[in-house]
């Protein structure tokens, strides 16, 4: 499903990261958690700064529990074809990452704590396979905790996240640093 490669990003985390994800329905704030989670803060950080995730598609939403991104295989898709399941010309929605995991943190992470508007990585059964395809919370997913790592949590763009749905672009995502 993702990489099979486990991969330590070379970004140096800060700890003050701020994900700005433009969508095609809004802009998305994101503290990162980069204390908590340092390897998946430097990941997202490394494919954001290599615009990685511009252009891609929102490809899972489920109501009440998570609307999904981040998978390479969307790049080249309609909107229509995303939010009907189909596959494209490199694989099916859901299915593609960077090429790489990441080692899970969901253990070691004091912040692991699923809340409305939390930002996580999504992953295989295998708990260190985590890479490129991220979620947001639509509500509380407590049930998570202990087996998916959070990594931020929305500052601003809550009503954003609760309007997209699978086909909606993540437009460019920054990474902008700011005083804690």
């Amino acid at each position: 499903m993702f990489g099979k490669k486990l991969y330590t990003p070379a970004y140096e985390v800060a700890g003050d990261e701020v994900a700005v994800i433009e969508t095609s329905k809004g802009t998305i704030r994101v503290r990162l958690d980069g204390a908590g989670a340092p390897i998946h803060v430097a990941n997202f950080c490394e494919l954001a700064q290599g615009g990685f995730y511009d252009g891609l598609k929102f490809h899972r939403y489920v109501p009440g529990f998570v609307i999904q991104g981040g998978d390479p295989n969307t790049r080249d898709m309609t909107p229509e074809q995303v939010a009907a399941g189909q596959a494209g010309p490199s694989g099916r929605p859901g299915t593609g990452g960077p090429g790489y995991c990441i080692k899970g943190e969901f253990t070691t992470n004091p912040n692991n704590s699923h809340d409305d508007g939390s930002l996580a990585m999504a992953r295989s059964m295998d708990p260190d396979s985590a890479g490129s395809q991220f979620y947001f919370c639509l509500g509380p997913q407590h049930g998570l905790d202990s087996g998916y790592t959070v990594f931020g949590q929305t500052l601003e763009g809550l009503e954003v996240i609760s309007q997209l749905r699978a086909g909606d672009e993540i437009v460019h995502v920054d990474i902008v640093h700011k005083e804690l």
